[in-house]
């Protein structure tokens, strides 16, 4: 997981985003409810400056609570609400309630909606509209989907791709080096565009104005410039991240280039076992990572679990969890451990956290939670113990 970079937020790129629920019809008489950290740019740029520019009102949560948000909603008759991350899995995770259709909201903004749970939290809550965004603080441009598409964050068409900010430079979906992830390069040394099927960076104009990204180093900002792309000395920002195009050019987010990790000579996305999993019912959540395995390539895939309400660990759940999975994934792309969590590790922006859970794998030593290892001979997963610990690390997984 990456460490959090100070990002440079220019007066141009404040006052730009400060109009983007114009989208939305957001004026004012809308009241808006946030309730993450003032701290993060979706918060403040987005909801704090979309509110000051129209004259809204805003109803600013201490913290968030899966079982009280609603409650507030109803309480201020908020109309708009602003979301980030898993947040919407754990209100839909809330039981359900007589209640839960009664309020004023007519839309919801923000970005890592998940698309296993994004038709059960719009029809549960009634949500007219989903407006589903992508961008970074230090970005050059985002994408919305305004189109109540479910899923996507935007349509990338070969007209729109050269609209938006930066105007006149334009951004793009370009294919990548699935080892590198780095954008390929053709015969003349220029970035190739992303056909529809195909999963590819996504990359836009740097203007000249913006000579930094991050508070940092020369080093650090570089790391994010693609140069040459299309022409001797054009500039773009690589947002780092994989998208998926359909045939109707709609965009899908697939996965950041770091939550990636290799087992048996493959690349796996943490993202697709995380969705794969989720799906089965009694999970609540789950966040995948990679660990290392003493005298193997790679990294293993380690899946850490939370349990719906009242659900606890069964052989039959850890059965059919093995089912879904052999179903689901390639073998490469199976998780060889779990950890069953109590609650799961976040971030303030309701993000999942890795980098404890990487530094502790899978070693009993380390971990008090339940353990659990991959067992394909009887297709379930089976304990993992100080017992089994040295016979598990010195088999051939």
């Amino acid at each position: 997981m990456r460490l959090p970079k100070p990002a440079i937020i220019n007066q141009t790129k404040a006052i730009g985003l400060s109009k983007s629920f114009l989208f939305f019809n957001f004026n004012e008489n809308d009241i808006a409810y946030i309730c993450t950290p003032l701290y993060h740019s979706a918060a403040t740029v987005l909801g704090f400056f979309n509110t000051i520019d129209v004259g809204a009102t805003i109803l600013i949560g201490r913290k968030f609570s899966a079982r009280a948000y609603f409650d507030e909603v109803r309480k201020h008759n908020v109309t708009v609400i602003q979301y980030i991350g898993e947040m919407c899995r754990y209100l839909i995770r809330v039981p359900p309630n007589d209640l839960d259709k009664v309020h004023k909201v007519r839309v919801a903004i923000g970005n890592g909606l998940r698309p296993d749970i994004w038709e059960e939290f719009k029809g549960r809550f009634n949500i007219p509209l989903i407006a589903e965004f992508f961008g970074a603080t230090e970005g050059t441009t985002g994408t919305w989907n305004i189109l109540n598409k479910p899923g996507c964050i935007g349509r990338w068409s070969p007209l729109t791709r050269q609209f938006g900010p930066p105007r006149g430079v334009g951004s793009f979906l370009v294919r990548h080096d699935p080892i590198t992830y780095e954008p390929i390069r053709d015969k003349n040394g220029r970035c190739v565009l992303l056909k529809p099927g195909e999963e590819g960076l996504f990359i836009s104009g740097v203007p000249e104005y913006i000579t930094a990204f991050y508070k940092g180093t020369k080093e650090m900002n570089e790391k994010k410039i693609v140069r040459n792309a299309f022409k001797d000395g054009d500039v773009f920002f690589n947002f780092g991240d994989l998208f998926y195009l359909d045939k109707h050019y709609y965009m899908y987010f697939r996965d950041r280039v770091g939550d990636t990790f290799r087992w048996k000579s493959e690349n796996v996305s943490t993202r697709e076992v995380s969705d794969a999993i989720s799906t089965l019912p009694f999970i609540q959540d789950a966040n995948v990572y990679g660990v290392q395995i003493q005298g193997a390539d790679g990294r293993a895939g380690m899946a850490a679990i939370t349990f719906n309400h009242g659900i606890s660990v069964t052989t039959e759940l850890l059965q059919q969890m093995y089912r879904k999975i052999e179903h689901e994934l390639p073998s490469y792309a199976r998780p060889i451990f779990l950890r069953i969590l109590n609650e799961q590790i976040v971030t303030q922006t309701m993000k999942h956290r890795k980098i404890e859970l990487v530094e502790e794998g899978f070693d009993p030593n380390k971990v008090t939670d339940p353990l659990y290892v991959l067992d394909n001979l009887a297709k379930t997963y089976v304990p993992l113990s100080l017992d089994n610990y040295s016979q598990v690390i010195h088999s051939k997984l």
